[in-house]
This record gives structure tokens, C-alpha cells and sequence, in this order.
């Protein structure tokens, strides 16, 4: 079997490789900045560098395509936030550029990485399935474009019934390895990444209630997708429902709970003064995403983490302190 993955050096993508590595599968990654080839865990990948969004992108990746039995499309940008027209030239004029390029290879499993993100705002005292709406949050930029690429893969399955199709929608997606990315992200240079372990309390709203799964759950789950040729969306996550109590447990601080507003007009002020990096959206997600049911996926895949939340929080927030990385890949270096 020979599976292509798209953004194959990031903290979801160097999980997937490292899975299919581990089942025999011959892999081939797409990256843009692709590593050194005496990077351990990525030595047996054969490395096609591909910008997702340039206007060449559609033929160099149905070159790279040419005989997969599946692709796994991972490629996405979170930052600059403040350039969104990069963003979604590269989130989502990219991923129609991968869509593209399968159609032409001739593919037959198409594998993305959607979101919970896509979801539309929904309650987080029940569960919701995967037909839930995937209109987005549109006061959040990645919900905008998580939303805007569920719309392509729609048009995608309509105009190729015969293609396998998978939407994996996984919760947030922890792994002690992406520390370092992590804290560039969302902290930015100005917030020493170890105050993370000093908090004494959490200042958080009774609503920003999260789903987490650790990315090696997550790259099981992709592969028993691809194994089966399960078509469909699957909502991943592991248990139980990350909480602010549970946040604040997995950080060794006090959750103190904190009014939305307040909290989203600091957020705003800091981001529009550049003091940190996280625009304003990622509050509007985490207090009004709807919490997913994780049925679909332990009925069809059999799966369901081995990772248990707290612990997948706990292993991020150390290596956001501890700022640790994984050397060869761009993405996740210290």
C-alpha cells in the first residue's frame, strides 16, 4: 500500500508518518520545507517539497499522487493571523489544489484533517453528531476556512461518488513534541512559554469548554480509516470532555471562573497591539463549539484514545514549558 501525506513534518503529520511507518505502509510526504534526510523518523519517507497554495501546486502534487492508494491532507496554517489572505490561500485554496490534484492522480481515499472548528455554534451540554451543521464560527478566521474546506470536499463527493472521502474532526490536538510550535503560535515572544506551570489560578469562562486528543490517537485513527476505506466524517477526541476545572487541573493552577466579554476584549486589545499572536476567534470557538459524540468512530473504526485528556493537556503544557520541539521537522523545531 502507498500512502501520500500532505503537511507531513507538522505535530499531526509526523504522528501519521511515524503510524504508517509502524503498519509497513511505503509513505511518501509533501512538505514544504521538507527535513534532512538523517532525521530518524522521517528517513523511509520519500519527500516531494510542494507549496500547497502556488499556482503550480495542482501538478506537482498529481505527480507526487501518480499510483497512492490514499492521500492524507494535513496541510494547514495557523499563523500569521494577521495575514488572512495568505491564510487562505494557503488553508483553503490550497486544499482545493490538493482536491485537484487527486481528482487528476486518479486517487481513490481521499483522507482530510477538518476540525471541530468546523462545526457551527452548538451546545455543550449534549453531545452533537457528525451531521451537526459545519457552518463554522464566522467571528473566528479558522472556523471561516475549516468551514470553507468542509464546502470543497462536499463538491468533491459530489462529482466523484466513486472516491472514498474521509473527514476526521478531531478535538485539539495535544502532544508534548509541539511544545515548541505551540508556544510560537499562540504565546508569542513576549510570554515566557514556563509561566505556564507558575499560573497559581486560571481566569477562564464557564463555557470554554474544549475537546482534546493526543496526536498519536488522532494518527491511529486515520489509519484505521484508510485500512477499512471508511468513507464519511468521524469526530475524534478523547474522554473525558475537557472542562475549565480540568484545564486548570491538567496547568496545577485554580480555575477561577471569569464573564466571556472581559476576557475576549483582552484578548482583542493584545492582538490588535501585537503584544501576542492569538486573535479573538479562538474565544468565540472555545465558548461556542458544540461538544462532538464520539460514536461514529468507536462503531466504525473501533477506535477510541488511549490517551486519556488530562493527560494529553498535561503533556502539552510541559512541553510548551519546556519548549520542546522535534528536530529535522520546520514546524516543530525547538
Amino acid at each position: 500500500m502507498r500512502v501520500v501525506v500532505v503537511g507531513a513534518t507538522g505535530n499531526v503529520g509526523s504522528a501519521v508518518v511515524a503510524r504508517l511507518g509502524t503498519a509497513g505502509v511505503d509513505v511518501a510526504g509533501v512538505a514544504r520545507r521538507p527535513p534532512a534526510p538523517s532525521v530518524a523518523r522521517f528517513a523511509p519517507v520519500r519527500w516531494h517539497p510542494v507549496d500547497v497554495s502556488s499556482v503550480e501546486a495542482p501538478g506537482l502534487l498529481a505527480d507526487a499522487f501518480a499510483g497512492a492508494d490514499a492521500i492524507v491532507h494535513l496541510a494547514w496554517m495557523l499563523q500569521p493571523s494577521r495575514d488572512a489572505e495568505l491564510m487562505w490561500r494557503t488553508n483553503v485554496l490550497g486544499t482545493a489544489h490538493v482536491l485537484r490534484a487527486a481528482d487528476r492522480a486518479r486517487v481513490p481515499h481521499v483522507l482530510v484533517a477538518s476540525s471541530v472548528g468546523a462545526y457551527s455554534a452548538g451546545p455543550k451540554q449534549h453531545r452533537v453528531p457528525e451531521s451537526w451543521p459545519t457552518g463554522g464560527i464566522h467571528t473566528s478566521q479558522y472556523g471561516r476556512q475549516k468551514a470553507a474546506a468542509e464546502r470543497l470536499l462536499d463538491r468533491f463527493e459530489a462529482r466523484r461518488p466513486g472516491v472514498v472521502v474521509t473527514r476526521l474532526r478531531p478535538g485539539l490536538v495535544m502532544h508534548g513534541d509541539a511544545g515548541a510550535e505551540v508556544a510560537r503560535l499562540f504565546l508569542g515572544p513576549l510570554v515566557p512559554p514556563a509561566l505556564l506551570t507558575r499560573l497559581p489560578v486560571l481566569p477562564l469562562p464557564r463555557r470554554a469548554i474544549a475537546q482534546v486528543v493526543h496526536a498519536d490517537d488522532l494518527a491511529e485513527a486515520f489509519w484505521r480509516a484508510i485500512e477499512r476505506r471508511a468513507g464519511g466524517a468521524f469526530n475524534v477526541a478523547a474522554e473525558p470532555v475537557a472542562t475549565p476545572e480540568l484545564i486548570a487541573r491538567a496547568i496545577g493552577a485554580r480555575h477561577v471562573p471569569v464573564p466571556s466579554a472581559p476576557v475576549r476584549a483582552v484578548v482583542a486589545l493584545t492582538w490588535a497591539w501585537r503584544l501576542q499572536p492569538t486573535d479573538p476567534g479562538w474565544i468565540d470557538l472555545a465558548t461556542r463549539l458544540p461538544v462532538m459524540s464520539l460514536d461514529r468512530a468507536a462503531e466504525v473504526l473501533d477506535w477510541r484514545a488511549t490517551v486519556d485528556a488530562e493527560s494529553a493537556l498535561r503533556e502539552m503544557v510541559l512541553g510548551v514549558a519546556e519548549r520542546r520541539g522535534l528536530a529535522g521537522s520546520a514546524p516543530l523545531h525547538p
